[in-house]
Parts: C-alpha cells; structure tokens; sequence
C-alpha cells in the first residue's frame, strides 16, 4: 500500500521501485503505469519539502543561459544595448533594470521570477563567456 514518504529510508525505496518500474515496458493506465505516477508524485512532494532547491543568483542564471545557447557576453550586449553596461552587470557592479529584465525573459527564456531575485552588488567577477 502506498502512503506518503515520511524518512530518508521511506524515500530509498521508493525510489528504488520507481526505477524498478521505470526499466518495465508499460503499458498507459495500467497497475504498474498508476503506481509508478503516484510513486513519482510523493517522492517529488518529499524532495521538495526536504530538498529544497534555492533559485539562483540572477547574474549566474543569465551566464548559463548564455551557455546553454551557446551564446557570448556580446551577444548579451546587443540585448541589453552596451558593452560596458553588459560588463558592468556581469562583474556585479551593476543591477538590472526592469527593461533589461524583461529583454532577458522574452529573448532568453530566464524566468522573471528569477531574474528579479535580489543580490548584493559585489566588486568580483562572475566567468564571462567569451567574445566570438
């Protein structure tokens, strides 16, 4: 009988089973297919409670989007308008502006939610992809 995870231990064999379950060939709507999604909803329901995940920094959030995309600090400066303003945000000498904000959640796909995140303005440098 399935019931919610309550311990680390609970938790093991949960996953365990989801794994068992997940190298079976299922068929949709059937007894295995229902267990594994109510087995997979508690587990992400412990996870998120004991294994919180915090949002990152909003400059390390737009530095792997860059990455992802394979994209350079100059093209984040054709977006955000200048070199030096693109430099100055990298480096955290510089926040976001509500414009920039919504450039990077339109054209980059970063959550705004993410991108309004407050941080400390810092006199250090974050890596910076390089210029094509």
């Amino acid at each position: 009988m399935l019931k919610p995870i309550k311990s680390k231990e609970e938790h093991s064999t949960y996953l365990a089973r989801a794994y068992d379950l997940m190298q079976l060939e299922l068929t949709p709507n059937s007894k295995e297919a229902d267990e594994l999604e109510v087995i997979s909803i508690l587990i992400e329901a412990f996870e998120k409670e004991n294994f919180p995940i915090e949002a990152p920094n909003p400059i390390e959030a737009i530095l792997f989007r860059l990455d992802q995309l394979g994209m350079t600090s100059s093209d984040l400066s054709k977006l955000l308008g200048s070199r030096s303003r693109t430099s100055e945000i990298l480096k955290g000498k510089r926040k976001l502006s509500i414009g920039m904000i919504r450039i990077l959640n339109k054209q980059l796909g970063i959550s705004a939610q993410t991108l309004i995140k407050d941080y400390d303005l810092v006199n250090k440098s974050f890596f910076l992809p390089q210029t094509k």
